[in-house]
């Protein structure tokens, strides 16, 4: 059966006997290979972030902030990476990587702030909660976060490049968040 959609044949068996078999074979490989996927691995940043923390003393410097994104530039240079869904992709991937290790170390700051504000309520003290309060900064940062970014967004004037400029925007506040909560910089 021969398929039109939107004037444009669509039956393979039709194309193939216009194009020869060569030709048809050729047209599949390169429509394959435009909608290949970019591969995202986090082991360039990993990589990255464990250098610095090894040539750093402590965590205490701000080169670490150097290593955000690296996973992601490493994607975009894979087949698919370079176009904009797939910067997206990317972008997407290394946002994911970020937002998980933000995740733990949230968990494990309020867990910490759980077990001081115990301590101090045992003293009999007024303190105001530790808990309480990185609540709410971690609320104020949210919103710092997705306001910023879309300042970002706005910049592209509705352009294809606001979706990754976008992306990158949550992907570096979401890393610069998580190091902080990780300890990096700590007083």
């Amino acid at each position: 059966m021969l398929l039109y959609s939107s004037g444009l044949i669509t039956d393979k068996r039709y194309i193939k006997s216009i194009l020869g078999s060569g030709l048809f074979a050729l047209s599949l490989a390169s429509g394959a290979a435009l909608q290949a996927e970019p591969m995202f691995s986090a082991e360039p940043t990993e990589r990255c972030v464990a250098e610095v923390r090894a040539n750093a003393s402590g965590m205490a410097g701000h080169s670490v902030l150097d290593c955000v994104g690296r996973g992601a530039a490493a994607c975009m240079m894979t087949p698919g990476g370079d176009t904009t869904i797939g910067m997206m992709a990317c972008l997407e991937g290394e946002l994911g990587y970020w937002d998980a290790r933000l995740n733990m170390a949230y968990a494990e700051r309020v867990s910490d702030a759980e077990a001081q504000d115990a301590e101090m309520r045992a003293l009999g003290s007024a303190a105001s909660s530790i808990e309480e309060r990185l609540r709410a900064m971690q609320r104020a940062w949210m919103s710092f976060r997705n306001t910023s970014c879309l300042y970002e967004q706005a910049q592209w004037m509705g352009g294809t490049g606001g979706g990754p400029a976008t992306l990158a925007c949550h992907m570096h506040e979401t890393a610069r968040q998580a190091l902080k909560l990780e300890g990096w910089w700590e007083q």
